[in-house]
């Protein structure tokens, strides 16, 4: 297995990767032929799948075909494949596809490459349609925009009576989940919902101090590690420790934030 990568390469085809995703995207959105039901099962929660998600993993898969044949890719869309090479790409063609079903320009593609020793070294988090681009690696961070590049940084801010927090939806939250969250928002200046990885993204930009999400998948997560930590940012599972790929996650702007966090949090850790 190959241990050392060039960061830059990697970093070089994930923007392609990227480009890629939303070339096979653009066509479908606002303007969708059909959404799917992906689980199919009678009377399950609705679990929505769309052509442009499985366009956009297919198209991010052949680049990993051609120019990295060795690693291994785990998508959502279809099967895990083998890593010759002990790295592994990470894909959520459109994560947030209620929002992208809705018309609403708060999903993201999601694209992480991750060591052998299971440690996500490298993370986007695309937004096409406000043309909002974010990658992180060990040690740095920055945003891609119309206007430019430019490294970004957390808020810092250290209290979190003072923070600005979010979570997708916190009525997928197991009861004890809930609890923990209601602290959080009770305690937090301002709460915002809906926002998928994109809040994430306005961690690591400086905007949001804290998200906490659980029963997240490892496409779902492995991304928003590197950008956020590379941004200055914490991520831990909601007992503090390091998160693993899935499950309960929180991402903070400062050690204070998530201090005060973890307080309420780890009553309803895993």
């Amino acid at each position: 297995m190959i241990s050392t990568r060039n960061i830059a390469d990697d970093i070089a085809l994930a923007h392609r990767l990227a480009d890629a995703a939303w070339a096979a995207i653009r066509p479908h959105f606002r303007n969708l032929a059909a959404v799917d039901h992906k689980s199919g099962a009678p009377g399950s929660a609705f679990d929505p799948v769309t052509e442009a998600d499985r366009a956009a993993e297919l198209a991010m898969r052949a680049l990993i075909s051609a120019e990295r044949p060795d690693d291994g890719v785990t998508g959502e869309e279809f099967p895990e494949t083998a890593s010759a090479s002990g790295w592994r790409w990470y894909f959520d063609p459109i994560d947030g596809t209620r929002a992208f079903v809705g018309g609403l320009p708060v999903w993201t593609t999601l694209i992480a490459l991750v060591n052998p020793e299971g440690t996500p070294i490298l993370g986007v988090i695309d937004q096409p349609v406000v043309s909002e681009r974010y990658i992180g690696w060990p040690g740095g961070a920055e945003m891609s925009s119309a206007a430019g590049t430019v490294p970004i940084r957390v808020s810092g801010n250290p209290d979190l009576r003072a923070a600005t927090i979010a979570t997708t939806d916190p009525f997928i939250f197991t009861p004890p989940e809930q609890g923990a969250w209601n602290h959080l928002r009770a305690t937090a200046r301002i709460t915002r919902y809906g926002l998928d990885a994109y809040a994430y993204a306005r961690v690591a930009g400086g905007t949001l101090d804290l998200v906490a999400e659980s029963g997240l998948k490892a496409w779902d997560v492995a991304a928003l590690i590197p950008v956020v930590r590379g941004a200055g940012g914490i991520a831990t599972n909601w007992r503090g420790e390091p998160p693993a790929l899935g499950g309960q996650i929180v991402c903070a702007a400062s050690e204070g934030i998530l201090v005060q966090a973890l307080l309420a949090l780890r009553r309803a850790a895993d």
